[in-house]
């Protein structure tokens, strides 16, 4: 099992995750960032930091948000395990769940309308 980031991170990306993440196992993608599941060693200290409440352990993404279950797995189809995010720095893609989110529609749920 793992952590997933969902939709309220989307064009959000606030970080405080990544400097809590023990493993290095957060990476930043263009409009979100993504939870390496073969990384995570499930602690959990990014999820109470998310001033959003993005993060949800596996088991427990909303039912509107389950997609971003696999969407954070298959960031990495490409990528592999990189073995830790600092090295790459921000990767110049997303997800296309993602990439194709209404940045209207995110900044609306951000907003709580």
């Amino acid at each position: 099992m793992t952590y997933v980031i969902a939709q309220p991170c989307v064009d959000v990306k606030d970080k405080a995750c990544i400097e809590e993440c023990p493993v290095d196992c957060i990476y930043e993608g263009r409009r979100s960032l993504y939870i390496h599941p073969d990384e995570c060693v499930d602690c959990g200290a990014c999820e109470p930091v998310c001033p959003v409440e993005a993060i949800f352990y596996e088991d427990d993404v909303p039912a509107e948000w389950q997609a971003y279950t696999p969407a954070n797995a298959e960031f990495f189809d490409d990528l592999g395990s990189p073995g830790g995010a600092a090295k790459l720095g921000r990767i110049d893609h997303d997800h296309p769940l993602v990439a194709e989110l209404s940045s209207a529609v995110n900044e609306a749920a951000q907003e709580g309308v």
